[in-house]
């Protein structure tokens, strides 16, 4: 098997799975040709703890997926998340030398306007343009030629841990893949899931794993805030095997099964059997009882989210409402729920966008994972991160590789 050079590679490192999706470019675009997908291991809410298990995870859904297109996959365009993720707006300014903005002047902007202290154990992940302004006027994305006595950059900077960016790049190098980039993944899932008018008109991504709920809100075209909540799926699935003495694995089939987050939509009739601990045959248990399980904890996780809403200052400038993506999107009555609670229109996203999906792939789990593709492939084609910004982690990369090659 040889590697097709015009193919991008999107692994998604989460904490319930890992998802590889292998994108072919073309003429007309991008389009899906393989994917891999298989359970995670030895990750929690998002960041690596066990490093061989995660590597074993890692190597098995890329071989699934090179089974699919045929050829080994060298290099890939990885995620990143978890709690340890901030991001904050920033903004430079500087006076425009000849009265006209050139290049080396929006050069300098964005330098001002990343100017802000580091912590030590952090590292820039993005530095995402939002717009600039000229003199007075704002709302312009690319001022080169405009005339004008001030130039204002602003930005959105994103920070991740150190050692979490490294964890990730080892353990996909100890696979054998080259880590060509490494993205924000609720940036990614954005791509994937939402236009260009929503991203204008102004919308927040919720992207609810199984270990973390990503939060990136969009205006105007570009991303204005993003936060991570330690709560997703898993918690979910851990209050059904608590409340109904289950078994970790069985409360998930269950609440993939059977689960709803709006216990009004269930009928007091229902019954489904449920394996117990310690028992040796599962008992009935009303359906009812198993809403009432998840209605709470999905209430409390998008409580949160209304309060960094409200954080961001954009409740009032989400004309295109709310997106809900992840596996957790899967569950029944989650659109309703969230609806009542943020008091917007929701509705679930699934990639979009890219040619070659599957029935299967037309699925919430793999918004990340056809993101990432997506960002790759307008990387390539245009020879800068797919988000029109900076990434600070090609530094780090390079250091990486450096650092391995020394070792090895």
């Amino acid at each position: 098997m040889s590697k097709n050079p015009e193919t991008i590679v999107g692994l998604d490192i989460g904490t319930t799975k890992i998802c590889t999706v292998v994108g072919e470019m073309r003429d007309n675009g991008v389009s899906v040709i393989g994917c891999g997908l298989q359970p995670s291991r030895g990750i929690k809410k998002g960041v690596i703890i066990n490093m061989d298990s995660t590597v074993e995870s890692i190597k098995k859904a890329v071989e699934e997926a090179e089974k699919t297109v045929g050829f080994n996959i060298k290099t890939v365009v990885t995620g990143i998340a978890g709690s340890h993720i901030k991001g904050f707006n920033s903004n430079g300014v500087i006076p425009i030398k000849d009265k006209e903005v050139k290049k080396g002047d929006i050069r300098r902007a964005m330098d001002a306007a990343k100017s802000v202290v580091i912590p030590m154990d952090r590292e820039v992940i993005h530095i995402l343009p939002q717009e600039f302004v000229v003199d007075d006027q704002d709302g312009i994305k690319d001022p080169l030629g405009l005339s004008g006595g001030r130039l204002e950059a602003r930005v959105h900077i994103v920070t991740g841990s150190v050692t979490s960016a490294q964890n990730i790049i080892r353990c996909t190098n100890r696979t054998g893949l080259n880590v060509q980039d490494i993205v924000l993944q609720p940036l990614a899932s954005g791509e994937s899931v939402l236009s260009e008018d929503e991203k204008e008109l102004g919308v927040m991504l919720i992207d609810i794993g199984g270990g973390t709920t990503d939060i990136a809100i969009f205006s105007k075209g570009s991303i204005r805030y993003t936060a991570v909540l330690p709560l997703g799926g898993d918690h979910i699935t851990s209050d059904i095997a608590i409340g109904m003495r289950s078994p970790l694995s069985a409360a998930e089939d269950i609440k993939r099964q059977y689960g709803c987050a709006l216990a009004s939509m269930v009928e007091n009739k229902e019954t489904i059997e449920v394996p117990t601990i310690g028992e040796n045959r599962p008992r009935p248990i009303a359906c009812k009882m198993l809403c009432q399980i998840i209605q709470p904890r999905m209430e409390e996780t998008l409580t949160l989210i209304q309060k960094e809403l409200l954080k961001s200052g954009f409740r009032d400038f989400l004309s295109a409402g709310v997106v809900i993506t992840g596996g957790t999107a899967l569950l029944k009555g989650i659109g309703e729920l969230a609806e009542q609670v943020l008091h917007m229109p929701v509705r679930i996203g699934y990639p979009q966008g890219i040619s070659g999906l599957t029935n299967g792939m037309n699925n919430p789990i793999y918004a990340t994972g056809v993101g990432l593709v997506l960002f790759g492939s307008r990387a390539k084609t245009n020879g800068f991160n797919g988000s029109g910004g900076e990434n600070g982690l090609s530094k780090l990369r390079q250091k990486m590789v450096k650092w391995f090659e020394e070792v090895l």
